[in-house]
């Protein structure tokens, strides 16, 4: 049991290093040398445990895709409607949340592009169809009516982070009406039930997070 933990711990160890030096360096500037002198370990130690630095970009990729499908399923469990989860899951208010948004403006730069394109895969691939399972109980109590759960909210997520990519360099009215069309989009695409979930007090619910 000792080696298998020695094992996990540095190649945790690794992963950690990488991902700050990915996000800080940009993981084309990146080297494997980097790495290892960070740690202190010689090149075949880290060949033991990655045969490249894109495995360890995948292995970095996929702590961050596990803990936010970790707290989609913490939130599919909670009490509430479906739509009060799927706000609670944007709203990103979590004791996390301010590592996740300091690893999001990182995604920003241009030397990052290769790990925002991976982060948002493996978004749409494995966190949405969580999101998805929500929305099928929200069917069930009649709050959606989309015939396509899963298609629906990838393309949501998708649109919303390409959307609001830079939003620092929009102006403020640009701004405002692409908050006002997501809002608009997100309850027309889950074909929200107004009888339910009145389209007003909704959007501007939606409104409020994007906004945030």
């Amino acid at each position: 049991m000792r080696i298998v933990k020695e094992h996990d711990e540095r190649r945790n160890e690794i992963i950690t290093t990488a991902e700050e030096f990915f996000l800080t360096k940009g993981f084309n500037k990146t080297t494997v040398n980097d790495i290892l002198k960070r740690i202190g370990i010689a090149k075949g130690t880290f060949y033991h445990y990655f045969v490249s630095k894109e495995e360890v970009l995948d292995a970095v990729i996929g702590q961050i895709i596990d803990q936010e499908i970790m707290r989609a399923k913490e939130i599919q469990e909670l009490d509430g409607t479906a739509l009060e989860k799927l706000i609670s899951f944007l709203s990103q208010n979590t004791s996390e949340s301010t590592h996740k948004e300091e690893i999001v403006d990182k995604f920003q730069l241009p030397e990052n592009a290769l790990m925002k394109q991976r982060a948002l895969e493996g978004t749409i691939n494995q966190v949405c169809p969580v999101l998805a399972e929500i929305i099928e109980e929200g069917k069930q109590q009649q709050e959606f009516r989309t015939a396509y759960p899963l298609e629906s909210i990838q393309f949501l997520v998708a649109g919303l982070q390409t959307m609001f990519d830079s939003i620092e360099s929009l102006s403020p009215e640009t701004i405002q009406k692409r908050v006002i069309a997501a809002a608009d989009l997100f309850f027309k695409a889950l074909a929200i039930n107004p009888e339910i979930h009145p389209y007003e007090e909704t959007v501007a619910k939606l409104q409020k997070i994007f906004l945030s």
